[in-house]
C-alpha cells in the first residue's frame, strides 16, 4: 500500500449539515493516534451542498479524499466506492450522520491489535429512533438469522473496522446488489463484536424510507439464503395435494350422480391456491431478478471525480 495507517470511509447523501461536525470529531479522534490517516468522503448523488462542503474541508486539510459519484447509487455502493479507494492498513466504515460515534475507534483498534480482522459495532440500544423502527430492525436481524446459511450478527450495521487483508478479500467479491454486513460475515477471519449505544442523528433526517428498508431486507435474504426457494417447493407440493383432494371430491360427487356442493368453499380454495402460486412466482422472480442484474455485469458505481492530495501521507 502507500503507507497510510488508517482510513475512515464515510458515504454521504445530503449530509451538508453533518459534515463539519463529522470532520471535527473524526479529526479529534485520529490526531492522537499517531501515524498517518485519511478520511474518504463519498458523495452519493446528493442534492444539497454536500459536495461543495467536502471540497471546502479538503481545501483546509489535504488528508481528505473526496469522491463524487455520477449519480445516487445507494448506501452500499457508496461504501464500496470508498473502500475501493482507501489505502489504510486499518479501515473504519462510518456514516456521516454521527449515529455511530467515531470516539469508539481507539477501543476498536485495541481489539484489532489483539488479533481481530473485523471489529463490528453491535448496537445495545438505538437512541432517538421510533418504536416501529426499533421493532422492525430487531425483527429483520432475527428473521435473517433464521433464514441465512451463515452467521450474520444480530443488531450490527456497517459500522466496523476492517484489516487490510479482510478488505482485500471483501473487494474480490463481485456479487450485486451488495449486502455488505453479510459479505463481511461470509469472508470469515477472526471477527469480534463491539457493543455500543447508537446515538441519534446529529442533524437532518434518515434517508432510509420504509420502502428502501423493505428492499434492503429482501436483497439480504435473496443474497444469503435459498430457504425461500425451499419454501416455494414445499408450497407447491402442499397445493398440489390440496388440488388433488378437491379433484377427487368433485369426481366422486359427479360419479354418484349428485351435484358437487360447497361453491363458496371451492372458490375460497381456488383463491387460496392462486395466492400461493403468485407468492411462489414472486419468490422465484426475486432470485431470477438477482441473476439478471448479476449477468449484466454493470459496475456497482461510477466515479465522476476524485479530489486527493497524493502527497498528504504525513501526520
Amino acid at each position: 500500500m502507500s503507507g497510510v495507517d488508517l482510513s475512515i470511509v464515510a458515504p454521504c447523501f445530503n449530509e451538508q449539515e453533518c459534515l463539519p461536525e463529522f470532520y471535527r470529531r473524526v479529526s479529534k479522534v485520529c490526531e492522537p493516534l499517531g501515524g498517518t490517516y485519511e478520511i474518504v468522503l463519498v458523495n452519493d448523488g446528493s442534492r444539497d451542498r454536500t459536495w461543495e462542503e467536502m471540497l471546502a474541508l479538503a481545501g483546509a486539510d489535504p488528508r481528505l479524499v473526496c469522491v463524487n459519484l455520477s449519480r445516487n447509487f445507494g448506501h452500499q455502493a457508496a461504501v464500496v466506492a470508498g473502500l475501493s479507494l482507501s489505502r489504510g492498513e486499518r479501515i473504519l466504515i462510518l456514516d456521516a450522520d454521527l449515529q455511530d460515534p467515531p470516539e469508539l475507534l481507539p477501543a476498536m483498534l485495541v481489539r484489532m491489535e489483539a488479533g481481530a480482522d473485523v471489529v463490528y459495532g453491535q448496537r445495545r440500544s438505538r437512541m432517538a429512533e421510533s418504536v416501529f423502527k426499533r421493532a422492525t430492525a430487531a425483527a429483520f436481524y432475527r428473521v435473517l438469522e433464521w433464514l441465512t446459511d451463515i452467521s450474520i450478527p444480530r443488531d450490527a450495521g456497517d459500522f466496523r473496522l476492517l484489516s487490510r487483508r479482510a478488505l482485500d478479500t471483501l473487494l474480490r467479491l463481485s456479487e450485486r446488489p451488495q449486502f455488505l454486513r453479510g459479505m463481511v460475515s461470509w469472508i470469515g477471519y477472526r471477527q469480534e463484536a463491539f457493543p455500543y449505544d447508537r446515538e441519534g442523528r446529529f442533524a437532518g433526517h434518515t434517508k432510509y424510507s420504509l420502502g428502501k428498508m423493505i428492499g434492503f431486507a429482501l436483497d439480504a435474504v435473496v443474497a444469503f439464503s435459498v430457504k425461500p426457494l425451499m419454501f416455494a417447493s414445499l408450497a407447491g407440493i402442499v397445493t398440489s395435494l390440496v388440488a388433488l383432494v378437491l379433484f377427487v371430491y368433485s369426481l366422486v360427487s359427479w360419479m354418484s350422480g349428485g351435484t358437487a356442493h360447497g361453491w363458496t368453499s371451492l372458490m375460497a380454495g381456488i383463491a387460496l391456491l392462486s395466492g400461493i402460486q403468485l407468492l411462489v412466482l414472486g419468490i422465484m422472480g426475486a432470485y431470477l431478478g438477482r441473476l439478471l442484474v448479476q449477468s449484466r455485469g454493470r459496475p456497482i458505481f461510477i466515479i465522476e471525480r476524485i479530489v486527493r492530495n497524493e502527497n498528504a501521507l504525513s501526520k
